[in-house]
């Protein structure tokens, strides 16, 4: 097998693992929703200790820890638009069911503009699940092989020049927005000090925009340099603010 025609099936089998079918069963992927499950049910047992509205938040921090696990398994192993959407949504609608229990614990009108916030939070979150769905419909697009140049009819020494060109574009990994935005947010839930962070992440042509609030600087310059170790990422505008 000449070195041409190795490089054109190593690209076209990059393709086709970035555009895998869903229901494709994965050991990995089985592996850590099984974790997943058996580290909720255990910080389920330990929410027995509490009481109340404080055990409510307790089980409900465990769901949110247990949908975002499964989010990041999608995202390393059956990573489609509709599955990456469906796991966003589990996360946002994980987020909203802890976000009522915490406000359970106000009354009057803080218990009410905490009960408001916490719905616009999750009708953002899943519109941007679905606008992450939409363009991830273009990933497979993205990431076909660049037009080749015709090097029929050229002189040997042209020839070669011409097929070594044609093999450098064959072969260069375009990665779409959508790849990047997912690798990003799977990277963010896989770090202890930023997986719990409210962190938003946009990418426009391999220029990441991060948006949220978290505790410290340090959390702010850590996903920063996160986004930033990411194949494909050219820039990185970092709007984190600290609250």
């Amino acid at each position: 097998m000449n070195n041409m025609l190795k490089l054109v099936l190593a690209a076209s089998a990059s393709a086709l693992l970035a555009t895998a079918p869903a229901y494709a069963q994965d050991t990995s992927y089985k592996s850590l929703t099984d974790q997943a499950a058996t580290t909720y049910k255990q910080a389920k047992d330990a929410c027995d200790s509490q009481s109340g509205n404080a055990k409510k938040v307790c089980v409900e921090q465990a769901k949110v820890a247990r949908a975002k696990a499964d989010s990041d398994a999608v995202a390393q192993h059956r990573n489609t638009p509709r599955e990456l959407a469906k796991a966003r949504k589990d996360v946002a609608d994980a987020e909203y069911d802890l976000a009522k229990a915490q406000c359970g614990e106000r009354s009057g009108a803080a218990k009410t503009s905490c009960m408001n916030d916490a719905k616009a939070q999750q009708k953002a979150a899943i519109a941007d699940a679905k606008m992450g769905a939409k363009a991830g419909t273009n990933v497979a697009q993205n990431l076909m092989p660049a037009k080749t140049e015709s090097c029929d009819g050229m002189e040997a020494t042209d020839k070669a020049a011409c097929m070594s060109r044609n093999a450098a574009g064959t072969t260069k990994n375009v990665v779409a927005d959508t790849v990047i935005t997912t690798k990003i947010k799977a990277d963010l839930v896989k770090d202890n000090d930023l997986k719990a962070m409210d962190v938003h992440v946009e990418t426009t042509n391999g220029v990441v925009m991060l948006s949220g609030f978290v505790p410290s600087q340090a959390q702010i310059d850590k996903a920063a340099d996160l986004a930033r170790g990411v194949e494909g990422v050219t820039e990185v505008k970092n709007g984190l603010k600290v609250k």
